[in-house]
């Protein structure tokens, strides 16, 4: 049996998915127009990271926490894992910046 709706809250976590939202755009102009490789990586990890936030307030509005926090603990590890992979890959790659091979 949930307990009634609190409004104001639901509200609240509303306007923050959509502020996170809106604020994902931000790093999401560094991945497409970045400088350097190095750069487009911290923009993916950093929209991974608010995609995870914001699973977990999705998860906060419909009531299921336990369910969504394993979700977003799963994407967190994701995001990390692919984040370290690039890394690499470009480390043994020495192509950092792409500008640069012309």
């Amino acid at each position: 049996m949930n307990a009634a709706p609190n409004q104001p809250m639901e509200i609240f976590l509303i306007i923050a998915g959509i502020s996170l939202l809106i604020f994902m755009f931000m790093p999401l102009y560094r991945v497409v127009r970045g400088p350097t490789v190095i750069s487009r990586i911290l923009g993916v990890n950093v929209i991974g990271t608010k995609t995870t936030i914001l699973i977990i307030i999705i998860g906060t509005i419909y009531n299921r926490v336990e369910m969504f926090v394993d979700i977003a603990l799963a994407y967190a590890l994701l995001n990390f894992i692919a984040s370290l992979a690039a890394a690499r890959f470009f480390q043994r790659h020495k192509q950092m910046n792409p500008e640069e091979d012309t």
